[in-house]
């Protein structure tokens, strides 16, 4: 018995390393899950944060699994400009960001962000999910990017202290809070008005106590900065719209085989109607708040007497080639 015994253990101690050894190779055969990060300076339940949920979802569905997006919200990561150089250079995977501050990377972009360039919202769709749209995506490669995908922002306007804007006439002199941007500054000037470069968290009592007579930025801003309790005249001009975009970074794309690249790109671009519709659902609940407050709100008819003051700022802002792509948006029906 105890012969029979001693042969299955010396049975067992052999075939032991030749089990482990098929856990082994079974382990290494079984796919790696690879995780990226995606960083996003804004609130969880904000419209791109929604939208980047939906890119996550959808690369998780698309590769079953094997690759996992984690969205980091609040500028956990980095703020905007940070995540930006650090998708450059790999540290960051993803990153949401307005175009704005990726123009000081790409400066072909700022042909995108001119004031009343798009008639409105279908004619900028049209543009970004269209050949010049994409143009401007592929642009993005050679600074060390890929661009993804649009999101939207919507459009901004005025809003003031004192009346309703609808004329350029109107705004002559008037004290208008702008970011520290040329391109915003240049656009107050042109229509006659004093910009006033000023952070975005002394504006409301810069308001309040008449340092500044207005300012501008888009309906859920208008909303959440409670700007409208003080600004009571908002003058719908849509000036600009600046879209968002959702950039990868070109070191981490090129270490993923040509169907996960592909597979990430058809996440982000079908993403998108997501994100707009949140935006869009964003907006109403916004507009509906501040009408019901009492904010005076009117629409300004003749945009083209706005739009045709920005011929010199269209000349001092915009190389030759920018204009040409000015022109070719302009022209997209």
């Amino acid at each position: 018995m105890k012969k029979v015994l001693l042969s299955v253990l010396l049975v067992a101690l052999l075939l032991t390393p030749m089990f482990a050894q098929g856990e082994k190779e079974g382990a290494a055969a079984a796919p790696k899950q690879i995780v990226l990060r995606l960083a996003d300076n804004q609130p969880l339940g904000y419209p791109t944060i929604v939208g980047d949920e939906e890119f996550a979802r959808l690369v998780g569905e698309y590769s079953n699994g094997r690759i996992k997006v984690e969205v980091y919200p609040q500028a956990q990561l980095a703020d905007e400009k940070s995540a930006i150089e650090q998708v450059q250079f790999g540290g960051i995977d993803f990153t949401r960001v307005s175009i704005s501050p990726l123009a000081s990377f790409q400066p072909l972009l700022n042909a995108l962000q001119m004031p009343y360039l798009y008639r409105d919202s279908a004619h900028m769709w049209s543009v970004l999910n269209g050949e010049i749209g994409q143009y401007f995506l592929d642009s993005m490669t050679e600074k060390g990017f890929v661009g993804l995908v649009y999101y939207d922002s919507g459009a901004r306007s005025f809003y003031n202290t004192k009346k309703p804007i609808y004329t350029v006439a109107d705004m002559k002199g008037m004290k208008i809070r702008v970011q520290e941007s040329a391109l915003m500054m240049g656009l107050v000037q042109a229509l006659g008005a004093v910009p006033t470069p000023m952070a975005y968290g002394d504006v409301y009592s810069a308001l309040q106590t008449g340092v500044i007579d207005g300012a501008e930025n888009n309906w859920p801003s208008y909303d959440s900065s409670s700007h409208y309790e003080v600004a009571k005249f908002l003058s719908i001009d849509e000036h600009t719209r600046v879209p968002e975009m959702i950039i990868a970074s070109k070191i981490t794309m090129d270490k993923l085989s040509a169907a996960d690249q592909a597979l990430i790109k058809k996440a982000a671009k079908e993403s998108q109607a997501v994100q707009v519709k949140a935006w869009a659902d964003y907006e109403k609940k916004s507009e509906a708040k501040v009408r019901a407050a009492g904010s005076k709100i009117n629409s300004i008819s003749n945009q083209a007497e706005f739009a045709a003051a920005m011929a010199p700022l269209y000349e001092s802002q915009l190389n030759a080639a920018q204009r040409e792509w000015v022109a070719k948006i302009k022209a997209v029906k």
